[in-house]
């Protein structure tokens, strides 16, 4: 997160230059080296958003029939519980000497611990346990997959990043469907139901391991230990020494809480607007969520690659968050089924676009690539991770104004998450090393 007491006290030293920690333009990686990606995160995400999907709901509702709200206790303590991991992991992984390098422990560490979280969840005799076993997925799958990401920030060229991204987004859409499609042919066997889709994750990602070369990291040498106190200060950054991080920074916030405004209740949403009870709209928001992988797919893929071709992100970006916007402009004001499935599908598009390129992006003016990769690779996660927390919370404040006794005032929550997502794109144009 953004250092305040850096923004507000003494001087900083000269700003460095983003490009100056990035160094010379790394070489091309191999297409086995992307494939080995983009299937290494299909395999995490399917191993820990299949129980996020389907598995944890059913076994919550076999240890406390009628409880559903432990649920959301559950996923809120795991998310909480990353958001708290997130840097840290990423500190540690940039200080890890090791033989297999500094990324690779930490995917199989990850990976291992991973599959040992699955059962605990299958075999918890309790939703105590079931709610730890889930905060110890979270971070373990976390972890192998902010390993992942690490190797990107650390490996990909400028040239590459948008293609992997697009094709990392198009994969990780793909996943949770295929994950569940599997899991629900085990819905009766608890052990099954977590274990084959973490086994096929665990396969893929031992692949990487295994396939993808990653020097010695043990002859590496830090200026300063690794204290409490320097690890706290590692949370935080100046954002006047690294303003095009903090500008991408930005941007990310506003989007993903304008998306988070948006989607949390769309349920409710639907509902109203088709006039019909919650449960009612189940199949149609089936629906949505096939028909949105698909439009998803398509601006991740079309938008990673386009940028990668013409060399500009800051377009690209700003496109997918006007896109978004004007597909919540035209859901905030439809009546009728299917012109909220339009909407709907144009937030699609423009969330694929946004979030493939968005990540390049962040690739590109990642500050002190070199040495503190994973550090500011877990604090974009911030980024992402606050909004989600955040919004949810916030949203009951614009649907009560001009609320009526039989509706919320859907509209201007759509129209302010639009405007936030706008905002997001607009933000991105102040990022100068980047065209």
């Amino acid at each position: 997160m953004i250092d305040s007491q850096a923004a507000a006290g003494t001087p900083p030293p000269k700003p460095l230059p983003v490009e100056s920690s990035a160094g010379a333009e790394l070489p091309r990686v191999s297409s086995r080296y992307i494939w080995l990606m983009v299937f290494a995160q299909f395999g995490v995400f399917m191993a820990f958003i299949t129980p996020l999907a389907i598995s944890l709901s059913v076994r919550v509702a076999a240890l406390a029939p009628g409880h559903e709200e432990y649920l959301g206790y559950i996923t809120g303590a795991g998310a909480g519980a990353v958001v708290i991991a997130g840097p840290l992991l990423g500190v540690l992984s940039d200080r890890t000497r090791s033989r297999l390098g500094r990324r690779r422990p930490f995917m199989i560490v990850g990976t291992l611990v991973g599959i040992v979280s699955l059962v605990v969840m299958a075999t918890a005799p309790s939703v105590l346990v079931l709610g730890a076993g889930w905060i110890l997925a979270q971070l373990s799958w976390g972890q192998a997959l902010g390993a992942l990401m690490n190797s990107q920030a650390d490996r990909l060229p400028e040239s590459q990043r948008g293609k992997v991204a697009g094709l990392v987004g198009f994969s990780t859409l793909v996943a949770p469907v295929v994950g569940v499609t599997l899991a629900s042919g085990f819905a009766g066997d608890p052990l099954l139901l977590f274990l084959v889709p973490g086994a096929i994750g665990s396969v893929l990602v031992a692949l990487f391991v295994f396939l993808v070369h990653e020097p010695d990291s043990r002859g590496m040498t830090f200026d300063d230990a690794l204290t409490i106190r320097t690890l706290g200060r590692k949370y935080v950054f100046d954002p006047r020494r690294y303003p095009d991080y903090s500008w991408a920074w930005l941007s990310r916030f506003l989007f993903y809480f304008g998306l988070t405004l948006n989607t949390t209740f769309v349920a409710f949403f639907l509902a109203s607007r088709l006039e019909v009870d919650v449960q009612e709209v189940a199949g149609t928001m089936a629906a949505l969520s096939g028909l949105g992988v698909l439009a998803t797919s398509a601006g991740a893929l079309s938008g990673g690659f386009l940028s990668d071709k013409v060399r500009k992100r800051r377009v690209f970006v700003l496109a997918g968050g006007i896109i978004f916007a004007v597909g919540a402009v035209v859901m905030a004001s439809a009546s009728v089924l299917p012109v909220l499935f339009v909407g709907s599908l144009t937030t699609s598009v423009g969330l694929g676009m946004f979030s493939a390129v968005d990540q390049a992006l962040v690739l590109d003016v990642l500050p002190e690539r070199e040495s503190e990769a994973g550090r500011f690779m877990g604090i974009i996660g911030f980024a992402t991770s606050i909004p989600q927390s955040v919004a949810p919370l916030v949203a009951p404040a614009f649907l009560a104004i001009g609320a009526t006794a039989t509706e919320k005032n859907y509209t201007l929550l759509f129209l302010v998450a639009a405007a936030c997502t706008v905002l997001g794109g607009l933000v991105v144009l102040r990022v100068k090393s980047v065209r």
